[in-house]
């Protein structure tokens, strides 16, 4: 059977409202578990932030979940809530350092299958890079970052440096979405997470387009945009147009947009199969992984059915999207498994 290596998913270990107070004691975020051990809340301070279920923190619960799945690897990574960009930055450092030790606590009780993504102070260039490079060292497969740090997107010369320095450190980066732009218009129905997610993703593509900064970043950075790049992939064409019709567009980035396809991947979590068929059509079947925002309610319920079951891709581009991409990407070995035997 195809092997299935779901690179993008998301683990909140469970911190205690002390543990959280040494990063902010009012703001931190900490996880409240029920008396009955199954669910939760994520808690920021005494707000109630999202309702959770055990498999986020428990990897016993995870891996029976990734059993009846059918899914062989996971990458874990910090909920994007506990990247405490907002603090001070020595705090976040040792916040950051902290929650990736539990990350590895959490995979080594399946190490084969478990892997871990770091989160990393952002807001210093250089704690950032030391908690990058001392945490795959110890055994993480990367890093996940957010993809602003308050006004500055990616483009920005602190977080260019960042990303360079993990491109000559051979470290991945998984971008994802956090924080996401509204001025208050998007009040219900989760809009921030349906209409400003999506446009956050691919403002941070678009941006590293424009501006050149993917001219200065080494061709050798391994890059990742989460679900799916956003809008990114239904809206190439207007940006390609626009960079053939307005000097303005084009000043700062010397090669037309749809050529820097090839220097990053995106995942597989679009949930629609015309949705995949256009992103494959436009990244091509190297630079899509599958990916599955696992284990919340907005992410791929069935993990790579949607890209299994696809109708017209064919038995080679869904080997690569749902395993094969993710091994050269972050350099894995094929776990031993049930499945696998």
């Amino acid at each position: 059977m195809t092997l299935r290596i779901d690179m993008h998913s998301h683990f909140f270990p469970p911190v205690t409202r002390e543990e959280a107070a040494a990063l902010d004691a009012q703001h931190a975020p900490w996880l409240r578990i029920d008396a009955d051990g199954k669910q939760g809340t994520i808690m920021t301070g005494e707000r109630a932030f999202r309702p959770v279920h055990r498999p986020l923190w428990d990897p016993a619960a995870r891996l029976a979940e990734l059993d009846a799945l059918g899914v062989d690897q996971q990458l874990i990574c910090a909920t994007p809530v506990m990247f405490g960009y907002r603090h001070d930055a020595a705090r976040a450092h040792e916040w950051a350092a902290r929650m990736n030790d539990r990350a590895l606590e959490l995979c080594a009780h399946a190490p084969a299958r478990l892997l871990a993504l770091a989160q990393v102070p952002l807001q210093d260039v250089d704690l950032a890079c030391r908690e990058a490079t001392r945490a795959c060292r110890a055994g993480h497969r990367g890093v996940q970052i957010g993809n602003h740090l308050g006004p500055r997107d990616l483009d920005d010369a602190h977080l260019v440096t960042f990303l360079t320095h993990c491109a000559n450190e051979g470290i991945p980066v998984l971008v994802h979405p956090w924080d996401m732009m509204t001025d208050g218009r998007m009040k219900k129905w989760m809009l921030p997470w349906l209409v400003a997610m999506p446009a956050e993703t691919q403002l941070s593509i678009v941006s590293l387009i424009l501006s050149g900064a993917f001219e200065r970043i080494p061709k050798t950075l391994k890059l990742c945009f989460a679900h799916g790049g956003g809008s990114f992939a239904f809206l190439l064409g207007r940006v390609q147009n626009a960079w053939e019709q307005r000097d303005i567009v084009r000043e700062d980035c010397p090669h037309p947009p749809i050529s820097y396809l090839e220097r990053f991947h995106v995942d597989s979590a679009v949930f629609d199969p015309r949705a995949l068929q256009l992103l494959v059509d436009t990244m091509g079947e190297e630079r899509v992984m599958l990916g599955s925002d696992y284990p919340f309610p907005l992410g791929e319920q069935k993990i790579g059915d949607l890209v299994a079951g696809h109708p017209t891709l064919t038995a080679s581009a869904k080997a690569k999207i749902l395993g094969g991409n993710a091994q050269r990407f972050f350099g894995l070995t094929e776990p031993v498994t049930a499945k696998t035997l």
